[in-house]
């Protein structure tokens, strides 16, 4: 007989995990008690995304514009990239605005004048900038053995206090303005694991740091309102990966050896992962990683 049954009656200990209670406090508080057309709705919202000149970090300027938030974009490139007509088009048609600003990551002087620029132009809109995505980063394929030192510190540098600064810059002005936002860090997959067939330490390294930066800052931050979550990709179908698989055809016989899904990542597919971190509808989520990945690292 069951230990948690008499005569075939449920122990009246036992309760169930899905009920609910008559009154609920915290239905009071989170934001996500609205509809379901509005769970993941930008709209009057400015989102601040760095390395958003291209590539990447546009795909992810679209993707906030397509559901109603103005865009502020960062990048070290004097001018974004021509795929910033898009973007433009896209803006406009949604009655948004999309800006792009150069900034450098790494100066934090530099990047705090940008940030209260932004807050400032967001709250002359009725939009306070109310999110960030840090999406700016670098890469390198050395051994371990022959990486220089320079080289590896450049990586940190970037990828990892970057990231801090973007975040540290970001929750300072929310917390100025009492804004209760949410920040996202761009980290990988690769801060979790070993990529068989690269030899990308130093990467690696950076982004596991940017792991345990959103873990720390989370349980400092949230006590303002303010979220902080990380977004793993898996490998993703750049530019930059086309010229390495065609420079060793092997690798992608290796990388596709642990695709679940049969392919690599599209930019696409990290649109609406970036969306539900930045919206109402993961109110809830602070402190944590978001993979996307195909099943890459489930496989490893």
């Amino acid at each position: 007989m069951s230990p948690s049954a008499t005569n075939g009656i449920l122990d009246e200990r036992i309760v169930s995990d899905i009920s609910l209670p008559a009154d609920v406090p915290e239905s009071n508080q989170t934001a996500a008690g609205v509809p379901g057309d509005q769970l993941f709705s930008l709209k009057n919202q400015t989102i601040l995304i760095t390395g958003a000149g291209r590539g990447l970090g546009i795909e992810l300027a679209l993707g906030v514009v397509e559901n109603g938030g103005h865009v502020a974009a960062l990048d070290i490139l004097d001018a974004p990239s021509a795929e910033w007509e898009t973007l433009q088009k896209t803006a406009k048609l949604r009655g948004v605005t999309a800006t792009y600003r150069k900034a450098d990551i790494t100066d934090e002087e530099d990047f705090v004048s940008a940030v209260a620029e932004i807050s400032s132009r967001g709250r002359s809109l009725n939009a306070p900038l109310q999110g960030a995505i840090a999406c700016a980063g670098i890469q390198q394929k050395i051994p371990t053995l022959e990486y220089p030192v320079a080289d590896f510190e450049k990586m940190l540098r970037v990828n990892t206090i970057g990231s801090f600064i973007t975040a540290k810059a970001v929750a300072n002005d929310m917390v100025a303005n009492k804004i209760q936002g949410s920040i996202v860090l761009i980290a990988s997959m690769s801060g979790s694991i070993a990529n068989r067939g690269l030899t990308c330490s130093a990467y690696n390294t950076s982004k596991a740091g940017v792991h345990q930066l959103c873990r720390s800052m989370a349980q400092e931050i949230g006590q303002y309102g303010i979220r902080i979550n990380t977004l793993s990709p898996g490998y993703i179908r750049t530019a930059m990966t086309d010229a390495l698989l065609a420079a060793e055809p092997e690798v992608e016989k290796t990388w596709m050896a642990g695709a679940l899904l049969g392919r690599l990542g599209a930019p696409e597919d990290f649109k609406a992962p970036a969306v539900f971190l930045l919206s109402r509808g993961s109110s809830f989520v602070t402190g944590t990683d978001l993979r996307v990945d195909g099943g890459h690292t489930a496989a490893v």
